[in-house]
This record gives structure tokens, C-alpha cells and sequence, in this order.
């Protein structure tokens, strides 16, 4: 659940400021939370069938077709753009590590980190399912924990800055309302797990009598606390301590004490590492469907090679040529998260258990909904603005 979005929620309160920061942080918790419990419920809600993919609960809810076409694009969008933004944390990460830890050495450019990072998805993606990536995923999880709490804690034994200010950094009206909105899609990134919670979900055994979605639902708890405790001391610390100067990941502005700010940037690398995986078996999983299933390839171990290291190679270059943390985070965020975290599974659950007009069920939803879609609308604007301005200045390939 914790991802590295957690990093930019510092940048996202100095883009919000203080009030509309912290009411957007609660909201966006608060809504996720609800729409999490939704999908749990849903999971088993036919008597001895279980949704294992969230298509396939969409394909209940909107029907056989419609279903697929409104859920695989945008399930898509959010994996790959994962694993686009990934890829820039990883090679970023790697440079802060490097530059820590070797400050006289000459500067390496930020395009060979990403690819020294993608060298080891080209092999860690022919690993063959979700249980052999298991201890990697335990891994990401302490990983994460402990660079969200490094982030915050240093922070708090820097202290708060001498010429820190809170307000907004741009100095046009356009300005502040573009990255306010790009900021909504940074938050919107942070709380990702929506996507892959079914499949989570279905490796839990189920009976009519226990069902799955009892322990899943205590999963979740604890994962929504530990989720709090990181993310908002991560991004109240982060903007009071530096306050507008913070950078796009908060592991950037921070220098001293060079030993743990390194490890913390190594952390988010083994972590990335990860979770890049995660987010990409699924598009292994539909390129390999396609090829066999529509294009009539002979299942073999090198239509799988090719494949894999084809999709790799792709979120490299994409990484590669724009690699603007925030950017893409405000971008993918509001453009992909927003419709399968916020409201798509609002929208089934009307379609699906119908509450009565006007009921307490019947609010909340179309509230929910209302939020996300202008959400999605919004977000991406800001974010693509942003990505465009910064690469006016940006070398590209540099």
C-alpha cells in the first residue's frame, strides 16, 4: 500500500498550502479507505464465485464487454505509468546515492541510472508468478516503512529552515491554480493499492462459513493505519520544515546525516525494485494473453523473453526521455488512479447492489464520485502543464 508517492506529499502540501493540504490528505483517505471496503465486500458477493481480477468484476457490474473495455485501459494506464514513474525514482535514487556517498566523484548522467536500474528487471521480470515474488514484496514493505520514517525523522532533526516560507511558489494566479491541481494527482498516486487488492484478495482461502473477506478486512485496517502513520507525518514534517523550497521528492532536498540519507535513497531503490514487479506481472500476464490467445503465437520460453524484455525496455525509454518525478506523479495520478481508486468502484457498487435514491449508501457514492471524476479532469491538466514547462529547461538525454 505504502508507495513512493509517498516522497512528493511534502511538494504536494507546498503546491496545496496548509488548510486545503491537510483537508485533501484526510478526504483522499478517507474516500480510499470507503472504496477499499467495497472491493473487499465485492469480491464474494455472488454465492460461490470470486471476482479474482478487477475486470472481471467489471464485467459484473457493466456486462460482459463493456465491463472489459471500461476496466483493462484504465488498469493498464496505471500499471504501466507505475512502472514509468518507478523507473524515474529508481535511476533518481540511485544518483542521490551515488552523489552522497562519492561527492568527489565526477557527476554520472541521471539517463545511465535509470538504465543501471532497469538492468535488473530485465531479469527479475522472467520470474514466473506472484509467490515467487513474495520475500521481494516483504522486502518492499519494510523498505518502504523505513524510508518514509528516515524522511520525516531527518526532517525533524533538521529543523525548521531560517528562510522557510508557506506560501505559493508561482507568482501568477494561473500559476497557483495549475499546480494546486497537479498537486490533487500527486496525493491521488499516493494511495495506489486498489489495483491489485482483488488479486490479493483471491490468494486468501474461503469458505461459506469463513470467508475471505473477514481477514482481508483486517488487512486492510492495518495496512490504512500504517499508511497514515507514513504518509502524514511524511508530508506535515516535510512542508513545515522546508516549506515551498522542498523538492518534487522529499529524499532530495534532504543532505545530512549523509550516511542514513543514503540508505533511505537504497531503501527506495529495493523497494522500487519490487514493486515495479508487482505492477508488472498483470501487463506481462494480458501481453502474453494477446500473443497466444488473438495473435496464435506456440506458448514458449522465448515469445515470453522477447515480450518482457520489449515492455522493460519501453517504461525505460519513456523514463528515460521524461524524467520528471512530479510531473508524471500529478499526471498518472489524476489520469489513471483517480477513476479505478476513487469512483469506479462506486460506480459498480450502484450498479450492482442499487441502494435506494437519496439513501446514506446513495450520497456517499455519488459524492465519491463527483470528487473523482474532477479529480481525473483536473489533475492531469496541472501535471501536463507542469511536465511541459519543465522540459523547456530540461537537456533532454542529458
Amino acid at each position: 500500500m505504502v508507495g513512493a508517492g509517498v516522497l512528493s506529499l511534502p511538494f504536494a502540501m507546498s503546491e496545496l498550502g496548509w488548510g486545503p493540504g491537510v483537508t485533501v490528505m484526510i478526504i483522499s483517505w478517507i474516500v480510499t479507505f470507503y472504496t477499499l471496503w467495497q472491493m473487499v465486500e465485492m469480491h464474494e458477493m455472488v454465492p460461490g464465485k470470486r471476482f479474482d481480477r478487477y475486470h472481471e468484476l467489471g464485467q459484473h457490474a457493466f456486462g460482459e464487454k463493456l465491463g472489459l473495455w471500461i476496466v483493462v485501459p484504465q488498469q493498464l494506464v496505471v500499471e504501466v505509468g507505475v512502472d514509468i514513474v518507478y523507473m524515474v525514482t529508481g535511476g533518481k535514487s540511485l544518483k542521490k546515492f551515488h552523489d552522497l556517498v562519492c561527492a568527489d566523484c565526477k557527476k554520472i548522467r541521471l539517463t545511465y541510472f535509470i538504465m543501471i536500474f532497469s538492468s535488473a528487471h530485465f531479469v527479475l521480470s522472467h520470474l514466473p508468478n506472484f509467490n515467487s515474488i513474495s520475500g521481494v514484496s516483504l522486502a518492499a514493505a519494510v523498505m518502504s516503512l523505513s524510508y518514509s520514517t528516515i524522511a520525516w525523522g531527518a526532517s525533524v532533526d533538521k529543523g525548521v529552515q531560517k528562510d522557510v516560507q508557506y506560501g505559493y511558489k508561482a507568482t501568477t494566479t494561473a500559476g497557483t491554480v495549475f499546480n494546486f491541481f497537479s498537486a490533487l494527482g500527486d496525493v491521488a498516486f499516493a494511495y495506489a493499492g486498489h489495483n491489485v487488492v482483488l488479486e490479493i484478495q483471491s490468494t486468501i482461502p474461503s469458505t461459506p462459513e469463513k470467508p475471505s473477506k473477514v481477514p482481508m478486512w483486517r488487512g486492510v485496517i492495518v495496512a490504512y493505519v500504517v499508511v497514515a502513520l507514513c504518509y502524514f507525518p511524511v508530508a506535515l514534517i516535510g512542508y513545515w520544515m522546508f516549506g515551498n523550497k522542498v523538492d518534487d521528492n522529499i529524499l532530495i532536498t534532504l543532505e545530512k546525516p549523509i550516511w542514513l540519507i543514503a540508505m533511505a535513497n537504497m531503501f527506495v531503490v529495493v523497494h522500487v525494485i519490487g514493486s515495479y514487479q508487482i505492477y508488472a506481472m498483470p501487463v506481462f500476464d494480458m501481453i502474453e494473453t494477446v500473443l497466444y490467445k488473438k495473435l496464435k503465437f506456440r506458448p514458449s520460453w522465448y515469445v515470453r523473453f522477447v515480450s518482457r524484455n520489449i515492455y522493460v525496455g519501453f517504461t525505460m525509454f519513456v523514463a528515460i526521455s521524461f524524467p520528471f518525478f512530479g510531473g508524471l506523479l500529478g499526471f498518472f495520478g489524476g489520469f489513471a488512479f483517480a477513476p479505478t481508486t476513487y469512483f469506479l468502484p462506486c460506480i459498480m457498487w450502484l450498479a450492482i447492489y442499487k441502494p435506494r435514491k437519496f439513501s446514506l449508501s446513495w450520497w456517499t457514492n455519488w459524492i465519491c464520485i463527483i470528487l473523482g471524476i474532477l479529480l481525473m479532469i483536473v489533475a492531469p491538466i496541472g501535471a501536463l502543464r507542469q511536465i511541459i514547462l519543465q522540459a523547456k529547461d530540461y537537456d533532454f538525454y542529458s
